[in-house]
């Protein structure tokens, strides 16, 4: 059994407690047992110790090599360039990892400093620290709750968990007994948990879990022992970076080896193949990716998504499922009132904007400036009865700044009878009120009492008369009403008609609460609920619910246009839940696709990946089950971004491949865990994150066909060179001269690519898809040949013409193909001349600077001996620029065909 099956006796009796608490001594053998009451973190490594394994990653062990290569041979621009490049992605990993501790740092801020225990049969203060099991703790209103424990006295003491549960209402904690052993934590109303907070009333309650046993303990334990996935560009790269070094240094060795079985002088062998090594190896490939992550985390935070780890933003387009809250989230955080049902007659409300009381009775709606009796007699009054009802039976209030506060419930009471023109403020100055039983959760509803100005017939003078409204659930108020009041006057309650309304409204998801008056020619002696509450008039049912946003149902369109399949998660009842998810699209007709979290809690972990794919949306789900559903989708293959805002969210956040947290509701906890913070709490921000992450991926995948293709072009061209009996065709210089300029600005230029047209119209890429997949790897190697093709061509004609300076044409072809191919593969499909020349301007202008840079080595006179070039003729050049253009033009060709098989 647990704690909350336990009657309070029993608790007691097996904490050796009593109702007086423990003793000093007692106390003290306690604290030796169980140890001090906080939260304890494993060991962890040293800050020095993170920053060194981040130089562990294969891709980076590679450019240090690579930089101490460029030394050697004096290129020490390179060098610089390389470590600067480096020690910038160190410090990245390193902060991503360090920030893992701030989430355990903000689980023991939520920790109170101390609390009023009961020790020797008086109370006293005591460090938090020091409670042990079967102290007796007082709770108050605006305090922390110390540690978990079972509720054993309480006066109307209501505790705020949605740190722990999500649910931003407060619960009201009674002292009985529940004997369901499986109760989600929300629902165990009669324990309190450690760092909860208590809003109202006061109790008292028997300590039962201190420390890592409470539940925030355990979310310690998850936290830490979970371990953050790596993302997949992260598995990319470096399943990446291993192979091309492999055949960087295979191909440089063949290179230097064929040189020199040639008849090639040994040294200058040895720089052209390193030199070819350094220019293979894409330096500038993290920094380029680093620098597209920042632009893309720059425009998502305007766009109200705060990005907390960079790799966060492309891994957002490889995302399969979208499991989102449905509070705030889905919805709009507002309780609305969407149907009502008085005079026999049922109203509805366009969906999320509220309802309005029907047009032709707005001359009788209520006027502050003109006092009248609700007199339940006269059936004219019978709609501002109603809303006047609204208005008043409920303790909603407007503060300075002219927002509503309150119980969502009483708020959208509240704003219904405002929207149809009473006004609380003013409705109570005709009826102050003047006596209230409050609500509690036994009797399941609450009455207000008001004094009413009445003009009398008879006497002819104002006389004081008192109105008492009541509401709370129609099961409970139809066995204390007398009658209900419809247009024909008083009538007897039709049961089996307004049951059948109010199972309709439950039906269809919305929260019944049903509205009675009653008469008082003063006010009674008795004031007790037995008392009052009988003999009562019905007016009418409410029905409300936090309406869908409309903006999510469009999202949730995406999504599934984007093969990208949204679930939901809430505690919320089973009814409520297939209706929003219906409203939004989530889910059709399928009832399968709905689970309880207490089916959920009785599948065994290899059962429930077995109908995972299949369920849409989860109800009475408790926080903590959210990881189960994560690491069952994890198993499926599938890649899983994660909402949540409470303490209890926070393991999950931490294992889903994307952890999403909320930036309005959220705690400091999820926080921490989380690799995004949305800023509006919002489902459609989301889906623009998404849509950022794969146009990021998509620019990422050109930077790397762009750089391996160049690459290729200059491999194959020192490569070939020696096999067709032609000289070496490049100096090292210029070789590095290619590396600096092309794998630079143009690359850069790339990361601001617009999206493609078909962004979010195609399915998610497969987490263990290969870089090179969908023809990257074979367009590098059919590109890099056609390039050096063009190159040696040139080499070949220009040496049997005699001309002195092949070189310099060599050099120059070269250069400018890349740049012919950097404007050719800016899209995956479409022409450079339908998306438009200058659809990126940044790309333009790096071509064009780079095009310039070239042209100075060849004729700027003080750059030609460092360059060993020389100046070309008019019709020397005319020709490199059109041979150039060759590969422009046979990547467009190869668009178009990819164009019309499709």
């Amino acid at each position: 059994m647990r704690w909350h099956q336990k009657s309070i006796n029993e608790v007691i009796e097996e904490l050796k407690s009593s109702l007086q608490g423990l003793s000093s001594e007692e106390a003290a053998r306690c604290l030796a047992e169980y140890g001090p009451n906080e939260l304890k973190e494993k060991k962890k490594k040293t800050p020095l110790m993170m920053f060194i394994d981040q130089f562990k990653d294969f891709m980076i062990l590679v450019l240090i090599a690579a930089a101490v290569i460029s030394g050697f041979i004096g290129e020490l621009s390179d060098t610089i360039a390389i470590i600067v490049i480096v020690v910038l992605n160190a410090v990245i990993g390193f902060i991503q990892e360090y920030r893992a501790e701030k989430a355990m740092a903000a689980l023991k801020r939520m920790a109170a400093p101390s609390a009023t225990a009961i020790r020797n049969g008086v109370s006293e203060t005591v460090s938090t620290s020091q409670l042990v099991p079967g102290d007796v703790v007082i709770l108050e209103a605006g305090k922390i709750v110390p540690a978990d424990m079972r509720v054993i006295e309480s006066a109307q003491l209501k505790v705020e968990e949605a740190a722990l549960t999500g649910e931003s209402e407060a619960v009201e904690k009674h002292i009985n007994a529940l004997y369901d052993e499986h109760l989600p934590i929300g629902d165990r109303k009669n324990t309190a948990y450690k760092g909860t907070f208590v809003t109202y009333g006061r109790g008292t309650g028997v300590i039962v879990a201190t420390g890592m046993n409470t539940e925030l303990g355990k979310i310690a334990t998850m936290l830490q022992e979970e371990e953050e996935v790596k993302t997949p560009l992260q598995k990319r790269l470096a399943s990446f970076g291993q192979k091309l070094a492999i055949a960087v240094l295979a191909i440089c060795a063949i290179v230097f080896g064929i040189g020199v079985m040639r008849g090639e002088p040994t040294m200058l062998m040895l720089l052209t193949a390193i030199s070819l090594a350094v220019a293979a190896i894409p330096e500038a490939l993290p920094a380029v990716i680093t620098i597209s992550l920042a632009l893309g985390a720059n425009k998502l935070v305007k766009q109200n998504a705060l990005i907390r780890r960079l790799p966060a933003v492309e891994t957002l387009g490889s995302v399969t499922y979208i499991c989102s809250d449905k509070t705030g989230t889905l919805t709009l955080n507002k309780m609305t009132v969407e149907e009502m049902y008085f005079d026999r007659k049922l109203i509805k409300g366009p969906r999320g904007q509220g309802v309005k009381g029907s047009s032709e009775k707005t001359d009788y709606l209520f006027e502050p400036s003109n006092p009248r009796t609700l007199e339940p007699s006269n059936p004219r009054t019978l709609e501002p009865i109603f809303f006047t009802a609204l208005a008043l039976s409920n303790d909603a209030v407007i503060d300075k700044d002219g927002n509503v506060i309150g119980d969502p419930t009483e708020i959208a009471l509240f704003n219904v009878a405002r929207d149809n023109g009473f006004n609380k403020n003013e409705v109570e100055k005709e009826f102050p009120r003047i006596a209230e039983i409050p609500f509690d959760s036994d009797r399941k509803c609450m009455t207000t009492f008001h004094k009413q100005s009445a003009v009398s017939d008879q006497q002819s003078a104002i006389k004081i008369e008192y109105i008492s409204f009541t509401k709370g659930a129609i099961e409970v108020l139809i066995d204390k009403s007398d009658n209900m009041l419809t247009s024909d006057g008083l009538k007897e309650i039709d049961r089996e008609e307004i049951l059948k309304v109010s199972d309709r409204m439950a039906a269809d998801g919305l929260r019944v609460l049903c509205i009675a008056m009653r008469k008082w020619e003063r006010l009674p002696d008795d004031m007790s609920a037995e008392k009052v509450e009988t003999g009562l008039t019905i007016l009418g049912l409410t029905g409300m619910m936090d309406p869908p946003r409309e903006e999510a149902k469009e999202a949730v369109a995406m999504c599934k246009t984007a093969g990208i399949k949204p679930v939901m998660i809430t505690g919320d009842h089973p009814l409520t839940a297939r209706t929003i998810a219906s409203r939004l699209g989530i889910i059709e007709d399928d009832t399968k696709a709905i689970i309880t979290g207490r089916e959920l809690e009785e599948l065994s972990l290899e059962e429930f990946e077995e109908r995972v794919e299949h369920i849409s949306v989860y109800a009475r789900v408790a926080p903590e089950q959210k990881l189960k559903i994560v690491k069952a989708l994890q198993d499926k293959g599938q890649f899983v971004a994660m909402t949540g805002d409470g303490v209890n969210d926070a393991p999950a956040l931490k294992r889903s491949d994307i952890g999403i947290a909320m930036g309005i509701t959220g705690t400091d906890v999820s926080k921490e865990a989380s690799d995004m913070i949305l800023l509006d709490d919002n489902f459609a921000t989301i889906v623009k994150a998404v849509r950022e992450g794969r146009k990021i991926y998509d620019n990422i995948r050109k930077f790397i066909k762009y750089l391996l293709t160049t690459n290729s072009g200059e491999i194959w061209t020192l490569f070939l060179a020696p096999l067709v009996g032609l000289p070496i065709p490049l100096l090292p210089i210029h070789i590095l001269w290619i590396n600096l300029v092309t794998d630079s600005l143009p690359a850069l230029a790339l990361s601001v690519e617009p999206a493609e047209g078909d962004v979010m119209g195609r399915p998610p890429r497969h987490p263990k898809e290969s870089i090179f997949a969908h023809g990257l790897g074979l367009h590098a190697i059919w590109v890099g040949l056609l390039m050096a093709g063009v190159v040696l061509s040139v080499q070949t004609w220009s040496i049997s013409t005699g001309h002195a300076h092949w070189q310099t044409m060599v050099f120059t072809v070269l250069c400018l193909t890349q740049l012919g191919h950097v404007l050719a593969i800016r899209s995956e499909k479409e022409s450079l001349f339908k998306i438009g020349i200058f659809s990126n301007n940044y790309l333009l202008g790096a071509v064009a600077l780079t095009f310039i840079l070239q042209m100075a080595t060849i004729y700027v006179p003080a750059l030609n001996p460092v360059f060993k070039t020389e100046p070309l003729t008019l019709n020397e050049l005319a020709l490199t620029i059109a041979l150039s253009s060759v590969v422009f033009f046979a990547v467009e060709i190869e668009k178009w065909w990819k164009r019309r098989k499709r």
